[in-house]
């Protein structure tokens, strides 16, 4: 029996076959000299009058004849594609992770998109802010944030002081240098907030989310792998549009 997979890998090349051949088949009905034909005969005004061969141009195309060729190329199209549409109503899987059915008989049209989300997800995971590692972090519920404890440092004050390099004389003044001296004039205390994650966290919620990706991922092969039944659809549709 077939399964879905296969008709999935058929179906583009059937899409993509079908309309070269459309665009190849009807192009000729945009040459107006393949529709038209014409038989003509020459008869002298009398029996002493120049004597002409017949003429005849036959037709090379006929509408119908493209109707009916566009008819066989899309019925295969369309049964390939209603044999795919109609099974994935049917095609179902439970996702499981690590022993644990999280999701039950999903659609495989759901799991290609709970996918294509959670590898989105996996990627804003991944770029989530980290406490910085040089810091001590403990969680604060009052603040509901993370912050360090309190760091207490000194606030000095730069204060200008003179020294004597040569005492003053009769002839000479006093020989003073200006130097600035760091005092201590009060006490910070700094505490630290922050409304970043831990990184164990962030590499905790990724690993969970590439596990569930991962069974998505198993699933929809499962669901892929049922088997199908062939629609035969293309005739019906065209044998009531071209009749």
């Amino acid at each position: 029996m077939t399964k879905l997979n296969q008709i999935i890998a058929v179906e583009k090349g059937v899409k993509g076959g079908a309309l070269r051949e459309l665009a190849e088949v009807q192009s000729g009905l945009h040459k107006p000299a393949l529709l038209a034909g014409i038989s003509r005969s020459y008869q002298p005004k009398d029996e002493e009058g120049e004597q002409l061969p017949p003429e005849s141009t036959r037709v090379q195309l006929k509408s119908e004849d493209v109707l009916r060729r566009t008819a066989d190329t899309l019925t295969r199209l369309f049964d390939v594609t209603a044999t795919k549409d109609w099974t994935n109503c049917q095609a179902t899987a439970d996702v499981t992770v690590e022993g644990e059915t999280l999701l039950r008989d999903v659609p495989v049209t759901y799991l290609l998109f709970l996918e294509k989300q959670l590898g989105e997800l996996l990627t804003f995971t991944k770029k989530l802010p980290v406490l910085d590692a040089a810091e001590a972090w403990v969680f604060d519920d009052s603040s509901d944030t993370w912050r360090t404890d309190a760091v207490r440092t000194i606030r000095t004050k730069k204060v200008p002081r003179n020294h004597v390099k040569a005492e003053a004389t009769e002839k000479h003044p006093a020989q003073v240098e200006v130097y600035y001296e760091d005092i201590a004039i009060g006490y910070w205390t700094t505490t630290k907030f922050s409304g970043a994650l831990p990184a164990r966290r962030v590499n905790e919620l990724a690993d969970r989310i590439e596990k569930l990706r991962q069974a998505v991922q198993f699933a929809r092969e499962e669901a892929n792998a049922t088997e199908v039944t062939d629609r035969k659809v293309g005739e019906v549709v065209f044998g009531y549009l071209f009749r």
